[in-house]
């Protein structure tokens, strides 16, 4: 607090910044806000136009309650949902844990089975986003709720034949065409199998399965604020026609850029105050200089 000058609300300020607050008639570092307390009306958000959100509240988001038919066998699936053994999709190349997890069946509770007409663990379920759909075997436990479904996001790595090799022990090997202009299937040529390498193990890869690969069925959803992706689906799940395989996935692109319009539409124009990008005071990891903060 050297050369700070202390106001009349317990702050002390230097260079114009709240560097630390009085507590019981001691300095302390404070809250990592701009006020050094914990705030429960944000001027941050009223400076950069969100003044509706100063105070905190509910928002409903595109997976809540009110947004799904029952009906049309609209549930929430959750994408995100992690397996103890993998970190996202970075472990890939971590053979005994590939071994371990190597699979990413749907997980349902026994009551939305029963509903869908699902019998059994291993059967094929059709999970339709608002872009596209997706073919994947169901693991029916009671360790999830009714209203969600949930798939893991570490495996479903693919390539065409004529891409390069690269990691394989999780790859599967996909044909991919456009069947209408924009919309683009992909279906499985060939499972996981052995290979050469400088590591025998790879010849004595048991398992065939690679997993089913989600993400690519998921348009765009800038958060407003934050601009971060909202990951949860808001998904419809049916049983697959006659001629649906396991793994086969379809993807409209040009609806995907529609919803990303749409999505983009609930933003609010920038820069931020002083042609900021985003505020300074928000911690993230390996924070850059501050002058790549503002748009030039």
């Amino acid at each position: 607090t050297e050369g700070a000058e202390l106001n009349d609300f317990g702050q002390f300020i230097k260079d114009g910044k709240v560097v630390a607050i009085r507590d019981n008639g001691t300095a302390v570092c404070g809250f990592p806000t701009p006020s050094k307390k914990q705030e429960f009306y944000s001027d941050t958000m009223a400076r950069w136009k969100w003044n509706d959100q100063t105070i905190p509240g509910y928002i409903k988001s595109h997976i809540h309650p009110d947004s799904l038919d029952r009906s049309r066998n609209e549930y929430v699936l959750v994408p995100t949902f992690r397996l103890p053994t993998l970190i996202h999709s970075r472990s890939g190349n971590a053979k005994w844990l590939a071994e371990i997890s190597h699979r990413n069946p749907v997980w349902m509770h026994p009551k939305t089975a029963i509903h869908i007409g699902l019998k059994r663990s291993g059967d094929l379920v059709k999970v339709e986003t608002d872009i596209g759909y997706f073919i994947d075997k169901v693991w029916i436990t009671e360790a999830i709720k009714p209203d969600v479904v949930a798939c893991s996001h570490h495996t479903g790595r693919w390539r065409r034949s004529q891409d390069p090799s690269g990691n394989s022990w999780m790859t599967s090997t996909v044909k991919m065409e456009e069947s209408q202009e924009g919309k683009w299937k992909m279906k499985l040529s060939e499972l996981v199998q052995p290979f050469e390498s400088g590591d025998s193990d790879s010849k004595r890869i048991w398992w065939r399965d690679g997993g089913v690969h989600q993400n690519i069925t998921f348009p765009v959803h800038p958060d407003p604020i934050s601009g971060m992706h909202c990951w949860h689906q808001k998904v419809r799940l049916s049983l697959p026609g006659p001629n649906e395989k396991y793994g086969d996935i379809q993807v409209d692109t040009n609806r995907s850029f529609e919803i990303y319009k749409e999505w983009l539409e609930m933003t609010r124009p920038g820069p931020g105050p002083g042609g900021l990008r985003r505020p300074l005071w928000m911690a993230r990891t390996l924070r850059p200089a501050d002058e790549s903060y503002y748009v030039k």
